[in-house]
């Protein structure tokens, strides 16, 4: 039985926070649900504990991206949507073989997107257990671009380099996760990214938690904000609560008040939190 562990605590952020803004990028973990093998303990971050943390934030929305451990099986994230009152989209994992009738089902439920993982698992061994590759999203563009559906990519940046001149061919929004995970602020391959961001159908998440260096954040602004001024109508903030695999883990409201501090600007700020999730997750589509 993989082991479960605590869900971090989180703290009210000290700036203000645009009303309706999302929190781009979560996870839900429910024992109730079965998972596959993890390289991690699972949090006690069910449905409840998500929608405290969102509301110590003032989130008023929020998006669920599936976790490797519940690979495939929808049913953790589907049930987390089905009970959350409109305030939550999804981000399912998917390969070739899924059916249109699923699809059609999920995008019913609120999913709004699938993941993509290249990243590798600690210790080598290839991509995190229950990921799915960039080589699915190939086969599914077509009936994504059907449902109006983005793709998520967690890829480091030398991958992403060579991974989006063929991927914004599909002609679909490509949403990379984590700042696009540079090997460090001055990584040529983070400035890339910067380059690709003028391209209407890639999107990034400013969520720097991942690439956390004993110096601490500050590192990461001169990256944060390049992008934001290659194309702020394409970027999203995600927190990553509820931190697998961070040891201590951040605290929430102190990454929301550095994203907030870092925009600086109450309009741009709206912009990112607001504004850009609802196009891009549908969240003014009817379905609240």
């Amino acid at each position: 039985m993989t082991a479960r562990v605590a869900a971090p605590a989180v703290s009210a952020p000290r700036h203000a926070v645009p009303a309706g803004a999302c929190d781009a990028h979560g996870h839900v973990f429910d024992a109730r649900f079965p998972n596959g093998p993890s390289p991690y303990p699972l949090p006690l971050a069910d449905l409840a504990a998500h929608a405290a943390m969102r509301a110590t934030l003032g989130l008023a929305r929020g998006v669920l991206v599936q976790p490797a451990p519940y690979g495939r099986d929808p049913a953790c994230l589907l049930d987390a949507l089905a009970r959350s009152g409109g305030a939550l989209r999804g981000v399912m994992s998917a390969d070739a073989d899924v059916t249109d009738a699923e699809l059609e089902s999920w995008h019913a439920a609120g999913v709004r997107g699938l993941r993509f993982v290249e990243m590798r698992a600690p210790g080598g061994g290839g991509r995190y257990p229950g990921s799915i590759g960039v080589e699915a999203l190939h086969a599914l563009a077509p009936r994504m671009r059907a449902l109006g559906w983005s793709a998520h990519l967690w890829a480091a940046a030398a991958q992403l380099r060579d991974l989006l001149p063929d991927l914004v061919a599909l002609r679909l929004p490509l949403v990379v996760d984590h700042l696009g995970m540079p090997a460090g602020p001055d990584d040529p391959d983070a400035g890339v990214l910067a380059g690709h961001l003028r391209h209407d159908d890639v999107w990034v998440k400013l969520t720097p938690c991942r690439l956390r260096a004993p110096e601490g954040y500050d590192r990461l602004r001169p990256l944060h904000d390049r992008l934001v001024a290659a194309n702020p109508d394409r970027l999203l903030w995600g927190s990553d609560w509820p931190y697998v695999r961070m040891e201590p883990a951040p605290d929430a409201g102190a990454m929301l008040d550095l994203a907030l501090g870092w925009l600086g600007d109450a309009a741009l700020a709206r912009r990112v939190l607001v504004d850009n999730p609802a196009r891009l997750f549908g969240f003014d589509d009817g379905k609240e």
